[in-house]
Order: C-alpha cells, then sequence, then structure tokens
C-alpha cells in the first residue's frame, strides 16, 4: 500500500488519512500483440510548481480495465490545497524510470474534490490536454481512522471541603504516554459542591487511551481557584473497560485519593467519583459528513468603510495593484481556494458593509456586491474576484464596522437549515476587515446565538490597525459571552491577522481553516446527526 502525505509544519496530527482506490476503463492499447500493462503513479503538489512522486499501484498485464489493489494512503489536511495528480503508464520494462514506458493519460484534481465525491470518474488527458482516446479513472475515498469515542456521565459524592464549607470541583482526565501523563479532558467547574454533577461528555478513545480500552487512564478531581492554584481533592486511575461497568442505576465508583493523606492512619478517601456511564460510541469524522453529502455554504463580506482609504490611491487597502490583487483579493483567493471543493454549485454569496450604495446612497451592513439582492450569488472564485473589481467604482466607502447585520444574515441560512435536523448543510462566513468593530455588544450576542447553528466564521483582518477586539472574539481559552451573560455553546469564530501571513496564502488558508473540520464534526455529533447519505445502522448508537 502506497503511503506518504505532505503536510504544513506542526499540523500532521491534525489530520486524518485517505485511502485511495484507483481503477480505470478504456485505456488505450499500447502494445502490438498484447494490451497494454498499466500502472498508475501518484503525484503530490502542495507547494507551488514542484510535483513528487507518492507512490505506485501495482503493474497489471494485459489489461485496458485495471482494477489496482494496491492503495494510496495519504494525510488529509483540510486547510491546505492538496493537489494530485495521477498519472497511468504502459510499462514496457523494468526499470524505474517511467518516463521509458508509454503514457496512458493523466488526472490532475485535489484531494478535497475526491473526497466530496467520494467517487469521482473523470476521462484520462495527454499531456497536450486532449482526451486520451476513450479511457477514463475512477478514484474512491475512504477514511481510515479510528473514530471511536467514549461517552461519559459522571458525578461525585462526599468530595473533601476545600473552603470552609465547600468545594468548587473540576476534574482532568489524563491519558499515558512514553512522556508521561497527557491530559485529555478537563470538565467544567460546578461551584459550591461536595456532590457534583459534571455535564455528559465524549471525547475519541485515541485522545483518552490510545485506543485500548484496558489501559488505565488517570484522573484528578481538583478544587478551582480563581488563580490557577488548583489545589488536588484526589486522583484514581481505571481503565475504561473499567469504566464501563457502571450503569445509572449502579454506578461504577473508584476513590479519589489524595497522596499527601495517605499517611494517616483515619485516612480512607477523599471522595467517591461515580461512572454513571461510559458507553463507546462511533462518532462521525469531518470526512464521513463530506463524503456522506453534507455540503459547505461559503459566504464572503467585506469591509467597505472609509478607513480602508480612496480605491484610486496606491496607500488604499482596496487598491488593485497593477498584478491584479490586494489584501482583500488575497484573502479571498487563499480561502475560497480551498473551500470552494466542498460546494457543490460553487456559488458564493457576497456582501458588503459599511458603504453608501446607489441609488438612495444610504449606509448599508448588508448589501450584495453584485447589486442584486434576489440573487447575490457569483459563480466560483473568479465570479467572486469579478464582482469584487466591478463594484468597488459604484461605492462611497463611509462606516461604521458593524459585524452584527452579516452574521445575523448568515445565521438565518443556517438556522433555517438545521431546523430539517439533518446533516446536510454546513455555513462558514468568511469576513474580511480593515478596522475596529463598532458594534461589539450586538456582535457578541449574535455570536452567541450562531454558536448553537451549523455555522463558522473566519475573520481576516488586513492593513495595521489594533485586532485586538478580533482576538477577544476568538475565544479559544474560554467561551464567548455576550453581553446579557448568555455562554456560546462553542468557539465558532477564528481571526487571523493578514499581515502575519503576507506573501504566502497557503500558510493563511491553513491558519484559518485548521479548526473548520472539527468545528462540523462536533456540531453534528453534539446533536447525534448522522451525515445525510450513511445508513441509520451506521449512525452512533
Amino acid at each position: 500500500m502506497a503511503s506518504g502525505g505532505a503536510s504544513a509544519p506542526g499540523a500532521a496530527h491534525l489530520s486524518s488519512k485517505v485511502e485511495l482506490t484507483v481503477s480505470c476503463e478504456n485505456l488505450m492499447d499500447m502494445d502490438v500483440f498484447s494490451k497494454s500493462d498499466p500502472l498508475c503513479a501518484l503525484y503530490i503538489n502542495t507547494s507551488g510548481s514542484h510535483w513528487y512522486e507518492l507512490g505506485r499501484t501495482e503493474m497489471i498485464l494485459n489489461c485496458l480495465n485495471p482494477k489496482f489493489s494496491r492503495r494510496f494512503v495519504l494525510d488529509f489536511l483540510f486547510e491546505t490545497v492538496q493537489r494530485l495528480k495521477f498519472c497511468v503508464f504502459d510499462i514496457d520494462n523494468k526499470t524505474h524510470d517511467l518516463s521509458d514506458d508509454d503514457f496512458l493519460g493523466e488526472l490532475e484534481c485535489t484531494l478535497g474534490q475526491i473526497v466530496s465525491n467520494r467517487q469521482m470518474t473523470r476521462p484520462l488527458l495527454l499531456s497536450n490536454r486532449r482526451p486520451a482516446g476513450n479511457g477514463t479513472i475512477t478514484i474512491c475515498a475512504e477514511e481510515i481512522t479510528d473514530t471511536r469515542a467514549a461517552s461519559l456521565e459522571v458525578s461525585a459524592r462526599s468530595l473533601d471541603r476545600k473552603c470552609l464549607w465547600w468545594s468548587d470541583p473540576f476534574l482532568e482526565f489524563y491519558k499515558p504516554t512514553a512522556a508521561g501523563w497527557q491530559l485529555a479532558h478537563r470538565t467544567e467547574v460546578v461551584r459550591n459542591s461536595l456532590h457534583p454533577t459534571w455535564r455528559p461528555f465524549s471525547l475519541s478513545l485515541r485522545a483518552l487511551c490510545g485506543g485500548d480500552v484496558d489501559t488505565a487512564v488517570k484522573v484528578d478531581c481538583y478544587d478551582h481557584h480563581a488563580n490557577g492554584s488548583h489545589a488536588l481533592i484526589g486522583s484514581f486511575k481505571a481503565s475504561v473497560a473499567e469504566m464501563q461497568m457502571g450503569t445509572h442505576i449502579s454506578p461504577a465508583e473508584f476513590e479519589c485519593v489524595n497522596p499527601k493523606k495517605v499517611k494517616k492512619k483515619t485516612y480512607k478517601n477523599s471522595g467517591v467519583i461515580c461512572i454513571k456511564r461510559c458507553q463507546i460510541v462511533k462518532e462521525f469524522t469531518f470526512l464521513d459528513f463530506i463524503m456522506g453529502g453534507c455540503q459547505i455554504n461559503f459566504t464572503i463580506a467585506i469591509d467597505f468603510t472609509g478607513s480602508n482609504g480612496d480605491p484610486s490611491s496606491p496607500q488604499s487597502l482596496h487598491y488593485i495593484n497593477p498584478e491584479g490583487s490586494n489584501e482583500y483579493l488575497t484573502a479571498i483567493w487563499a480561502v475560497g481556494s480551498v473551500i470552494q471543493d466542498y460546494d457543490s454549485n460553487k456559488m458564493f454569496p457576497v456582501f458588503g458593509f459599511g458603504a453608501q450604495i446607489p441609488p438612495s446612497w444610504q449606509v448599508s451592513h448588508e448589501f450584495p456586491i453584485n447589486f442584486n439582492p434576489a440573487d447575490p450569488f457569483c459563480a466560483g472564485i473568479e465570479g467572486v474576484v469579478l464582482a469584487y473589481q466591478r463594484c468597488l467604482p459604484q461605492l462611497k466607502l463611509w462606516g461604521p464596522t458593524n459585524f452584527a447585520p452579516i452574521i445575523n444574515h448568515a445565521a438565518c441560512f443556517a438556522r433555517q437549515a438545521f431546523q430539517q435536523r439533518v446533516a446536510s448543510q454546513y455555513f462558514v462566513l468568511l469576513i474580511i476587515t480593515d478596522g475596529v468593530i463598532t458594534d461589539m455588544d450586538r456582535t457578541r450576542t449574535a455570536i452567541v446565538e450562531a454558536s448553537r447553528l451549523p455555522l463558522s466564521i473566519i475573520i481576516v483582518g488586513v492593513g495595521g490597525a489594533d485586532f485586538s477586539a478580533m482576538e477577544f472574539l476568538d475565544s479559544d481559552d474560554t467561551l464567548l459571552q455576550s453581553p446579557g451573560g448568555d455562554v456560546a455553546a462553542r468557539d465558532i469564530v477564528q481571526f487571523v491577522p493578514f499581515r502575519d501571513f503576507r506573501g504566502n496564502s497557503v500558510a493563511l488558508a491553513q491558519s484559518v481553516l485548521a479548526e473548520l473540520p472539527d468545528q462540523v464534526a462536533s456540531f453534528f455529533n453534539s446533536y447525534k446527526l448522522r451525515p445525510p447519505n450513511v445508513p441509520s445502522a451506521s449512525a452512533p448508537s
């Protein structure tokens, strides 16, 4: 089995493994007294013009309709455009150099296109881009990974009090590794309780115990302190298999022991941790949803406020240079070139905000840049670029910088799709902006409400402004709260400043899209929604 992959530095651990199976039909017959002896070689390109060979199938003698048994295994990275080239040769000699063999045709595509289709058949082309006779190639994709997860319900009783009358307990689960214990999960804090019940949670078996249910994991119970100096209440070790012994009626119980107290003769324990439920379930992955028919709907919002500067001036962020680009266009190309592989019709709604628009010249924070409210869609990224270039001369850049209207717009469509309770559509909103948000409270409220919908928000900051407010919205450490105190269900915002990736659009795309696959999968799994084209028997139990 051919294996390999091209990963961004530090990103390989976020990837999934994809297995590709190749077959061909109606290959050209290049041999005089027999049929062609085909072999398929796979080349990969993630950096530009350079291709390198990833692997080869076996050679099949005398066959114009080969089905290769040797498969290709790659790291799938959503945030990277992984360009692939499948080249089919008629093998005429025993040398490794394929340039000595007859070329039967090739297919160039992206890995994203393959996993979106799950099975893709395309014509083979010659080097001059003409058809290679009637030859076709079929690529089938299948993810290979352990997608099991442990779904747990945990409580405790009779915990030691660390304050006068109570503790603020939380749990940490640790996975054993060669380098020591590795944190796998941390629960929320339950305030003022010696008999807490934590919210049900699930995490992958790979993260919890390396996939081995008989391996002991360590669970620490702490009393939360606001300054971070949490006090250990006690610990225990148990395997997932042992945790599975519990039920709602009779939970599996483990004594929580504080090693500093075991020397006391009267010491028994510091409380009991009760595993009410530990169920092994199959969680669908991002690829399960994509290959099962889920569509990614991509919406773009562009900042046309006056702080960008006069678009006719080279100092403006909207100025299109002689090469036909600016920071806005670069960000659109970088993110859109990845996203578009997961949208079947590649029709993208694009909106502007913060400009006075014709004919009324009223300021709008939610106008289609093609000025057609009934049909705000642009055909592919090329159509987005063209609409952007055409609308610029027709606008008066103004202000202020309000995000809430466009977030609520995207959330409206996500809400309508989610009412069907089917994992068929997920929405991604790309906001490109140069300035400080002026409706921060309304934006926070909009994001918190959207966190309960199949929606993710990507914000790219262009120019040299202070983007600390954007970084606040990208709440990686703590969940965002609305001004009224409502807490977001999950983190759906990813912000990056363009200046950190100047000249490297590939790294920009990798940074802003790295969290998206997990956001998609975790959202649908949290509602126990299965991919639309997956049989019910394959759903998580």
